[in-house]
């Protein structure tokens, strides 16, 4: 390994820990591993999961979906989403998506341009390659 590799893994080590010690980023963590503990919004979260493949399946194979499976669905959903601990898992996995997502998209960014990009390199909105016709400040 290069000092440079050392360097960028060092730092890339600093931001882990970093990350872990937000205290809303271990709060979610929390309610991660209180879901993944609670056997019944685990069992919840799986049949919701089998019932929606399921639906998706027929309806690519272009067959009808009849009234009661749609409602069987959605009482299973709701179900699961007024569980508070699977309501806790459903918003801490998001969570710590948009962490995820956020850092990605800033070293994705820093990647392109070559510098540390600022705010206004993300107001635009869309990413380099979008298709959407605006340049974005980028080099081609």
């Amino acid at each position: 390994m290069t000092s440079d590799q050392s360097i960028i893994t060092q730092k890339t080590r600093e931001l882990c820990q970093a990350i872990l010690d937000q205290p809303d980023l271990k709060s979610a963590r929390e309610r991660i591993d209180r879901f993944a503990s609670d056997t019944q919004a685990r069992s919840q979260y799986e049949s919701l999961m089998a019932k929606g493949q399921a639906l998706q399946e027929k309806q690519q194979l272009a067959l009808p979906l009849t009234q009661e499976e749609i409602a069987s669905f959605e009482r299973e959903r709701d179900a699961f989403l007024n569980n508070p601990v699977a309501r806790g898992f459903l918003d801490a996995q998001e969570q710590l998506q948009n962490v995820h997502r956020s850092i990605n998209q800033f070293v994705a960014r820093t990647l392109e341009l070559g510098r540390l990009p600022t705010q206004e390199d993300f107001d635009d909105g869309c990413g380099d390659g979008c298709g959407c016709g605006h340049d974005h400040g980028h080099q081609h």
